[in-house]
């Protein structure tokens, strides 16, 4: 048997050089694909998929500095929560946060900002115009409100607070006091299935740490899950 001859070139310098390069390139993309994803899971929620604390507040602050009195902030709350926990288990509890998270992204669209705040808190910054605000918030009531079904086939019969603020009625782009005021207007509509646009009134309300008076979790406010 004979060896076959190598390829003409196949061990000159510039073929080695061009071969490690080539190697170099493909372990560097391969790294920054790996790094990629390893931040994406820092940003995210591993449950909802939604954007973390610092995720959220970076790219909402953002949407808001650009877009001002065309922006809405949507703070929202999973109504009858630990119940539902306590009754049906946590699985269910998360399958409902999942569902929610789900709900919120395909409402707010891929340019907003949607984020889990802590439990079942939530909150969208998006470019929405006066003049269609009402209805696509009568939009967000009806998701959050169609029943979530499980894996095993169960229903659960699920609710939300909502309350929105906006720059132009407030006179403020200023994500804190927009989430504060949000906040106020979420629990003056409690369990009342509908969405509650706040007023210059839901400003003068009482807050601690940037949410309103008497607020479970008043010290943790925006503490990722």
């Amino acid at each position: 048997m004979y060896a076959s001859a190598p390829l003409p070139g196949a061990n000159t310098p510039l073929a080695l050089l061009t071969t490690t390069s080539v190697l170099l390139l493909t372990g560097w993309v391969l790294h920054a694909v790996a790094l990629h994803k390893r931040l994406a899971a820092t940003r995210k929620d591993p449950l909802t998929g939604l954007l973390r604390r610092d995720a959220y507040t970076a790219r909402a602050r953002r949407l808001l500095a650009r877009h001002g009195d065309t922006t809405t902030l949507v703070m929202v709350d999973a109504d009858h929560f630990k119940q539902i926990n306590d009754t049906l288990g946590h699985a269910a509890g998360d399958a409902v946060l999942a569902a929610f998270g789900a709900r919120l992204t395909a409402w707010a669209g891929p340019r907003a900002a949607v984020g889990r705040l802590g439990g079942d808190e939530f909150a969208v910054v998006l470019e929405l115009a006066s003049d269609r605000r009402a209805q696509r918030l009568e939009q967000l009531v009806r998701r959050l409100h169609t029943p979530v079904v499980l894996d095993d086939g169960r229903t659960v019969d699920v609710a939300a607070s909502i309350g929105a603020a906006t720059p132009d009625v407030l006179g403020t782009r200023d994500l804190s006091a927009l989430q504060r005021i949000a906040d106020a207007a979420l629990y003056d509509g409690k369990h009342t299935g509908r969405a509650v646009l706040a007023t210059a009134q839901h400003a003068t309300v009482p807050s601690i740490n940037g949410r309103r008076v008497g607020r479970p979790g008043t010290a943790t406010w925006g503490r990722a899950a």
